[in-house]
């Protein structure tokens, strides 16, 4: 079966002894995490929410490693490799909606976690609107894009381990989920958000390397600009080479959905004192700005090696990191910047398993009137069998990280911002607008991105499913909550 389902394309080896002793090195200082968490992760508040005991400087780092993801390191260059300018409109929203999100969402559901005992953001909505169908519905969509999340980051760490250790694309996926399971399972999100704060330093330092080398191997930013611009005038043209419609619809999905991606939203539920979180927004845009770097650097860098012949074109967009890492960076700052893009998969990866274990184990239980019990030993089963099905999709024929990455990103803004982002806001709101909103954009999404990957039917201009579905969805829920009857918030 697992045969049916084997990636076996070989990546560009960049692995001598200083690299994978730099990765070794990485993966030692995890276990030693995982294993000072697991020692004190005794309740499923310690699992799920990290005890509510974490400070604003540790949460703004570990929310920034969670949300650059291996979307980000690894398909955001191969994207930007691909798209050109289009490609900056995923990450231009970043220091405004993380202001956004501290301001809009932080207060409720931290006074939602301590009045009402919420440590799952289903959770949250099913206190919000007094409605189990809404805290049932909203975990069956994270779910799914969960999934999907999950299997991207899978599926770019197994390039990883490929590359540094050549153990081949599928094992790679294997022994990484292997070892994000260990941790995850063990120590849940106690060892996540520490593990995410280490993750976070490694990640900057990573990005800032890679950036110093791309600049020097392609003359500076104005040379590289020259020489691709000659060849391909639409790659840095304002709105790159996927066109306007396309560069604003990315804009649109990446600045309002990041107002309900769940495994940032979650970290809002950890925090000590929300009072300090005048903060965060500060701590979360300058951490990102390092870490975002190499996404924009490496991928104009290897456009412009390509077009020089100093490397052959790419078969498949996600090799840019690996073969920009082959032919420009010595092999002592290759692990550093491979163990970047291994903190950026695994620190996403731990925040959406424990997300997901807990909509299985905690939220679908309660949505059909039953009290979640041994959720502590259930929430570790649960986390393994989400990582099982997360790399089977991860194998699937043809997937690519960019594309589960706008996928999952896509879905959870479609479903969750109206009902969470807008309705923590919005006393009208019904919780009947609420199911409808997070129906209506799980179906758009899933149908719609379905056949455009299957080149079924592509929206005209470029426009992406998701920016449709999440329009949709807030005009559902708007309609319905107006004309349904109203109840007190």
């Amino acid at each position: 079966m697992l045969a049916t389902f084997a990636q076996s394309a070989a990546l560009p080896r960049v692995g001598g002894q200083t690299t994978v002793a730099t990765m070794v090195a990485y993966f030692a200082v995890l276990a030693v995490i995982s294993l000072w968490a697991v020692r004190r992760t005794r309740t499923p508040t310690d699992f799920f929410v990290a005890g509510r005991s974490v400070g604003t400087i540790v949460l703004g780092v570990a929310a920034m490693a969670t949300t650059l993801s291996g979307f980000a390191m690894i398909g955001g260059p191969g994207l930007f490799y691909s798209m050109g300018a289009t490609a900056l409109f995923l990450v231009l929203p970043a220091s405004l909606t993380n202001t956004l999100g501290a301001w809009a969402i932080a207060r409720p559901l931290h006074d939602l976690a301590r009045t009402r005992g919420v440590i799952t953001i289903p959770g949250a909505l099913g206190a919000r609107y007094d409605s189990r169908a809404a805290q049932g519905w909203s975990a069956v969509a994270i779910l799914v894009a969960v999934v999907g999340y999950i299997a991207t980051n899978f599926l770019a760490l197994g390039y990883v381990l490929d590359a540094v250790f050549g153990t081949g694309l599928s094992a790679g996926i294997w022994i990484g989920a292997l070892v994000l399971v260990a941790y995850t399972a063990a120590g849940g999100m106690l060892a996540g958000v520490y593990a995410d704060l280490f993750q976070g330093a490694v990640k900057a330092a990573a990005s800032i390397a890679a950036c110093w080398f791309a600049m020097k191997v392609g003359g500076g930013l104005g040379e590289i600009s020259r020489t691709i611009m000659a060849y391909d005038a639409d790659f840095l043209s304002p709105w790159g080479k996927g066109g306007a419609m396309t560069a604003l619809s990315f804009f649109f999905v990446f600045s309002v959905g990041s107002l309900a991606q769940p495994h940032i939203a979650h970290k809002y539920l950890m925090a000590r004192d929300v009072d300090r979180f005048r903060w965060y927004p500060m701590v979360m845009t300058v951490s990102m700005t390092l870490a975002l770097l190499l996404y924009l650097t490496v991928g104009v860098a290897v456009k412009a090696m390509v077009v020089r012949g100093v490397i052959p074109p790419l078969v498949r967009n996600d090799d840019a990191m690996p073969a920009f890492l082959v032919a420009a960076v010595p092999a002592a700052l290759a692990g550093l910047i491979f163990a970047g893009a291994a903190s950026a998969i695994m620190s996403t990866v731990n925040a959406f398993l424990s997300v997901g274990a807990a909509a299985i184990m905690h939220d679908l239980p309660m949505a059909f009137g039953r009290e979640p019990s041994n959720e502590l030993a259930r929430g570790r089963a649960a986390t393994v069998a989400l990582a099982v099905v997360a790399v089977l999709v991860a194998h699937a024929p043809g997937a690519q990280v960019a594309f589960l990455g706008v996928f999952g990103y896509g879905l959870f803004a479609s479903t969750l911002v109206p009902a969470l982002a807008v309705g923590l806001n919005w006393p009208a709101a019904t919780a009947r607008g609420a199911v409808a909103s997070i129906i209506t954009g799980l179906v758009v999404t899933l149908v719609g991105e379905t056949l455009s990957f299957a080149g079924v039917y592509r929206l005209p201009a470029g426009v992406p499913w998701s920016g449709v579905a999440l329009v949709a969805a807030l005009g559902v829920f708007s309609v319905v909550s107006l004309t349904g009857a109203r109840r007190p918030a």
